[in-house]
């Protein structure tokens, strides 16, 4: 590829994460005169690759050696611990580069609109996950899980992750890089019930068939189904792909028995939250049976309450707003055309589409939006990483480079228990110091 106009073409991409990085990778794949730098708020790398992605499925991160290659390259820099907006604005970063790219992705939950969804004990995934996988901005989140029974709501493989995590015991996660702060409360609780809640049908959930089949191979936990909430056995010749796999991992499911194992997991179908119950807590959550009648999901008038002392729901995400960029309220991201937001101003992965798709997505997405800057964006001779690098000076700014991230990941690697890969560090300042050791 090759930068439209003479000299050196300059890009900041905002967030660390795999869309960032996949830009990144394009954008630099062909043409040295492309120097990128990619901006991150946290002092560590790869976004949700590691602090999404459950902490029992290493090799799913192990696509970060990827990430790692992109960072080998000399036209391309991680800058880590500088915020937007905290240490500099987005109308500085404009100034200095030739294109500024937002792959800041979706860390919002987005609301269940329902009565007592602030009541202490309801808690979205977006933190939820965020404190069991380490992330700075969770480690303190400390929730209660002195509980008997969790609703986790939602039907895809999110939702899956937090069940089988709490599901888990000490043993089955030896090998993962579960949070230790989460580790001793989780693996310390009382939940003897988890019970995953969907508005829709088996058929229409979007978990796939690796993360459900995973449920029913639980050390001490029994995954359980409803028989009479799956369609007839006929239905099943017309099945296909994915639908094809998940319902012969319910079938299997439905004939587990309830006291197989001492703690139990009930995916129901055909439920739809309409409202938390409690005081000032959590003590059950009001469901309304439903049927999915020409695609849309109706509610059949039919109520119950379960008792449950804990509600995650998982049931999406949202980015959060910049100020001066146009956004979408109805789809939870920027408003873009092709992933163009403003004349040099981009976006890419979750921050241009929503939260939806793998991990993979993000890779032709980052393409397109890099043959877009390379055919639209001329090089203009603005300061780029040179002038981030004066304002980080003038402004006693602490950066974290690719190299020094390496110094927080070998300390993290060296505090690993036998069979972990790594004990997360939590704490930014100790991030920070062990970077600049």
């Amino acid at each position: 590829m090759a930068s439209n106009g003479a000299g050196l073409l300059n890009v900041a991409i905002i967030g660390a994460g795999p869309a960032g990085y996949y830009a990144a990778e394009a954008l630099t794949g062909g043409d040295g005169n492309v120097h990128v730098d990619i901006i991150d708020r946290l002092p560590t790398p790869f976004g949700l690759i590691r602090a999404g992605v459950a902490p029992d499925h290493q090799s799913i991160k192990n696509v970060s050696r990827r990430y790692e290659a992109t960072n080998s390259r000399e036209n391309v820099r991680f800058v880590g611990n500088l915020a937007l907006g905290r240490d500099i604005t987005l109308a500085e970063l404009r100034e200095l580069y030739d294109a500024v790219v937002l792959a800041t992705g979706a860390g919002k939950d987005r609301p269940l609109g329902i009565e007592g969804e602030d009541l202490s004990g309801v808690i979205g995934s977006a933190a939820f996950v965020g404190w069991y996988n380490a992330h700075p901005d969770y480690k303190d989140l400390n929730p209660d899980l002195r509980v008997a029974s969790v609703a986790v709501i939602g039907n895809g493989n999110v939702a899956v992750d937090v069940a089988r995590v709490l599901a888990k015991t000490a043993s089955e996660m030896t090998s993962s890089d579960l949070a230790a702060h989460a580790a001793s409360t989780i693996h310390g609780s009382p939940i003897r019930d988890i019970y995953i809640l969907g508005r829709r049908g088996p058929l229409e959930a979007s978990f796939t068939p690796k993360e459900l089949g995973e449920l029913n191979q639980l050390e001490n936990c029994v995954a359980l189904v409803k028989p009479e909430q799956l369609p007839d056995r006929a239905a099943d010749e017309s099945l296909t792909g994915a639908a094809k796999k998940n319902m012969a991992t319910l079938r299997a499911i439905a004939a587990n028995s309830p006291d197989a194992k001492p703690v139990r997991l009930h995916l129901q179908f055909y439920r739809r939250p309409m409202a938390i119950m409690g005081e000032t807590c959590v003590c059950g959550i009001r469901l309304e049976e439903t049927k999915v009648e020409d695609g849309k999901c109706v509610g059949t008038g039919m109520t119950e309450v379960l008792p449950v002392g804990l509600v995650v729901p998982c049931i999406g995400y949202r980015t959060s707003p910049i100020r001066d960029v146009p956004y979408s309220e109805r789809y939870g991201c920027f408003e873009n055309e092709g992933g163009r937001i403003l004349d040099r101003l981009y976006c890419v992965g979750w921050a241009r589409r929503g939260p939806t798709g793998t991990i993979g997505t993000n890779k032709p997405d980052g393409l397109e939006v890099a043959n877009k800057i390379l055919s639209e964006v001329k090089a203009s001779g603005r300061e780029g990483r040179d002038g981030l690098d004066r304002i980080v000076r003038e402004r006693d700014l602490h950066i974290v480079t690719f190299q020094s991230w390496k110094k927080i990941e070998a300390s993290e690697e060296a505090g690993a228990q036998a069979g972990a890969p790594r004990k997360k560090l939590v704490d930014v300042a100790e991030m920070v110091r062990i970077a600049e050791s």
